[in-house]
């Protein structure tokens, strides 16, 4: 905190120019040594009994006019030295917080990562089901044809009945196939 001035060239003039001379003899004796001190250092409480003796004597130089080109006086605050054990203590939590920052940050690049190849294997297997859901449709349904158009030549000797009759057999497997695989693929696709 504060406790003093510098000097400044208004300050200077008036004590030594003889403009102070109303002033009591220890006061102006007390601002002479306070002037011609290392740094010309002036107290507060001195400026305050100045200000006072100023007042009283009617005196037609005001305070702030002798203080005009002064500088506070800021005493440097010594700083204490650190702890060695606390700066050891401090780096040691700011490398930990450093550490958590970057996996908090790599989390989630790397979640992504894990989680789009994941994705990916999750979306084949669907797409290798509803492939093979398919195929196994086809499948069924020719076979179900073929099975139709051979099997009623025994029962039928015109080739546009046993056409007929195969188509509306593997109709009705088709039907039964794909009511399945709609279910099976609802299931599947419930559980995505």
């Amino acid at each position: 905190m504060a406790s003093a001035v510098r000097a400044g060239h208004r300050l200077r003039r008036a004590a030594e120019g003889g403009e102070l001379a109303a002033l009591p003899a220890g006061l102006q004796a007390e601002l002479e040594a306070a002037l011609a001190s290392q740094g010309a250092l002036v107290p507060f409480s001195l400026l305050r009994r100045l200000h006072t003796a100023l007042r009283e004597a009617g005196y037609p130089l005001y305070l702030h006019e002798l203080l005009e080109g002064c500088e506070i006086d800021l005493p440097e605050v010594p700083v204490p030295p650190r702890n060695p054990e606390l700066v050891a203590r401090l780096e040691r939590i700011k490398a930990k917080l450093a550490n958590e920052e970057y996996r908090r940050m790599t989390r989630n690049v790397t979640g992504q990562m894990n989680g789009t190849l994941a994705e990916f294997g999750r979306q084949v297997r669907s797409v290798k089901a509803v492939v093979i859901t398919i195929f196994n449709f086809i499948v069924t349904v020719v076979t179900a044809f073929a099975c139709t158009y051979l099997g009623s030549q025994y029962v039928f000797a015109e080739t546009a009945a046993r056409v007929l009759s195969a188509v509306i057999v593997a109709s009705v497997v088709g039907l039964a196939e794909l009511y399945v695989m709609v279910q099976t693929l609802e299931g599947d696709l419930g559980k995505l």
